[in-house]
């Protein structure tokens, strides 16, 4: 057994990790001057205002209008020529050195460090990493613990057996290139340690491990071949050093004209670029454009980029986006009352999750739609399970399928039934969760928390609308008045046309649906009548735009979102909105951005 930690928190001593950053929390708008939200910055006024008296609405877009102005302003004079994202010489934020593999990362990269045809599922059994908002690949939240190291050390070994004892795969890994153990040992540690590194080794850190390999060679039972003993070791080595389990960028020289920005090295960015596009490390290619400095230059890492989004590794990435931005999880525990809804089925979350995850995949990749495509699309993938519900009759069995529906009715993913099913309770819809899901998921409106211990709506009067109940609770002259009133409501009674299981209703309590509403967006108050109206104007909001490439951002550079990025993320969510930008499209501005392909000097 071999064991490479050197720290109780499993961070090397050797000063190669000098941090791992603590930061969390959700993004929720473009950070302002003093670290705070614009999103949340307008939620106060609106706050400030209603208790003055005066129109929240009108409080909370002038000062999310003014955050965004600044951010602009400093863009427009402060960065010169900036190219198309707005950001060469725009400050960088501080990150990581060493951000951590997340477990999808790990399993990832031992199926292809291995190449194996699929992944060991070791990870399975590894103690959870900590999701207290934001996403699961957050690097500033993902350490070794003392929990998390015997996991590592314990694969580490599985996986090193697991060589040993099959012929072929060993010799693959470790081929015969002639000369005695020592040379056939130096060739694997070049060969293999350059991929389980994603950099060349140093001569220094070969002689090391050529060390550890002869250390090895006796650690083996009587009868067992040296050789192999000395490659295990090895191989429980390299699984165990902070080279592989951590994403290492050694680069420390800043440019000589600018010494805030430092540029990351070719192997760094092609490391960058796999984690970011695939989970996993590089592949040939990426080696191959690393080693040629192909990724020295903007256009390299461009070329590369656009080459790894048309592979198939790149849907995972979108998918895992997409499945936790749009909270799919919460479709796996839909449930409805089987007296006012018999014709729901538990098997019909799983349809659910798939309609929705096919739906993007097809906008994102076969149709290269931008964010107003997934928003707007006025189809989706029905069986003939989930058909009744969108009222739409055909030939169809258990497969989904794309098929049109009523655009008068649908539009996008908010229409789907996934979303609405699982923003609605057993008996009923909830347009307060439907409301606060599009202000942060959708909007980043930097909501506070509710207040402890608010009691529930009261049960229903004869003859009265769930929309007149929950205004009455929560609406304008209520003390939700502030939130829920301006905020909240409007945008959640949207949807009172879908009924709990997702499906068009045009009455409720013996009157017609209310879907009208009016919202303070940044462009200015927009009413609307439904949710199609709606997902219309917020198609075309800033507010969208912003908050999308925000989120993008987060998840693709796996950190949570500074000042520095607000000229970033503006640009980009600018184009998006003014040109149509395919998705695919804003995760490649990602790439070429400044901020993926340089970094600030790390504050002492």
């Amino acid at each position: 057994m071999v064991s490479c930690r050197h720290h109780s928190l499993g961070i090397p001593s050797s000063g190669l990790l000098v941090a791992l950053l603590g930061v969390g929390g959700c993004y929720t708008g473009l950070p302002d001057q003093n670290g705070e939200t614009a999103a949340s910055t307008a939620t106060e006024g609106a706050t400030e205002s209603a208790t003055d008296g005066g129109s929240a609405t009108g409080s909370a877009s002038a000062s999310a209008s003014a955050s965004a102005s600044a951010s602009a302003s400093a863009t427009d004079s402060d960065t010169g020529e900036t190219g198309e994202t707005g950001d060469a010489s725009a400050p960088l934020p501080q990150t990581s050195r060493f951000p951590r593999l997340s477990h999808r990362q790990w399993e990832n990269t031992v199926r292809d460090l291995f190449l194996l045809p699929e992944i060991t599922g070791k990870s399975a059994i590894f103690i959870g990493d900590p999701v207290s908002g934001g996403y699961d690949n957050n690097s500033e939240k993902l350490v070794v613990s003392n929990t998390l190291w015997p996991d590592y050390q314990r694969a580490s070994e599985e996986l090193a057996e697991m060589v040993l004892v099959d012929p072929e795969l060993f010799a693959t890994l470790v081929p015969d290139v002639g000369g005695d153990s020592t040379e056939r040992a130096r060739n694997f540690i070049q060969t293999f340690g350059k991929r389980a590194y994603r950099r060349p080794l140093t001569a220094d850190e070969v002689d090391r491990h050529l060390v550890v390999f002869q250390q090895g060679m006796n650690l083996g039972l009587d009868g067992s071949d040296p050789f192999a003993e000395g490659i295990r070791v090895l191989i429980q080595t390299f699984l165990q050093s902070p080279h592989f389990l951590y994403r290492v960028e050694l680069s420390d020289v800043g440019l000589a004209d600018d010494p805030t920005r430092i540029p990351l090295g070719g192997w760094e960015i092609a490391s960058k670029l796999s984690y970011m596009l695939w989970d996993t490390m590089p592949d040939d290619l990426l080696f191959a454009a690393a080693e040629g400095g192909e990724l020295d230059a903007a256009a390299g890492v461009e070329a590369q980029a656009k080459r790894m989004l048309g592979d198939p590794r790149a849907k995972q990435m979108v998918a895992a986006f997409h499945y936790q931005t749009l909270q799919v999880d919460h479709y796996a525990t839909i449930t409805k009352d089987p007296d006012k809804f018999p014709e729901f089925q538990e098997s019909m979350r799983q349809m659910m999750i798939d309609e929705t995850m096919m739906f993007v995949d097809d906008v994102v990749f076969a149709a290269q739609g931008s964010l107003a495509d997934l928003f707007l699309s006025p189809y989706s993938f029905v069986n003939s399970a989930l058909a009744p519900i969108y009222g739409v009759s055909g030939d169809f069995g258990d497969e989904l399928v794309p098929t049109d529906l009523d655009p008068t009715q649908r539009a996008g993913i908010f229409t789907q039934l996934g979303f609405l099913a699982s923003k609605a309770s057993d008996v009923e819809n909830d347009p307060i969760h439907r409301g606060v899901f599009l202000n942060l998921q959708i909007l980043c409106t930097g909501l506070p928390p509710p207040p402890d211990n608010v009691p529930p709506p009261p049960p229903p009067m004869p003859g009265q609308t769930l929309r007149e109940r929950i205004d009455a609770h929560t609406g304008k002259g209520t003390c939700g008045e502030a939130c829920h009133g301006y905020l909240i409501n409007p945008l959640g009674f949207s949807f009172e046309h879908y009924g709990p299981l997702g499906q068009w209703q045009t009455m409720d309590a013996g009157k017609p649906i209310d879907a009208t509403g009016e919202f303070a967006f940044l462009g200015g108050s927009k009413s609307f009548d439904g949710a199609v109206q709606l997902a219309g104007i917020i198609a075309e909001s800033e507010e969208a735009h912003r908050c999308y490439v925000g989120h993008l951002l987060e998840y693709g550079y796996a950190r949570t979102p500074q000042l520095a990025d607000n000229s970033r993320i503006l640009a980009i969510a600018e184009r998006s909105r003014a040109e149509d930008l395919p998705i695919t499209g804003i995760i490649l501005e990602l790439t070429k951005s400044d901020a993926f392909r340089f970094r600030a000097p790390v504050e002492e």
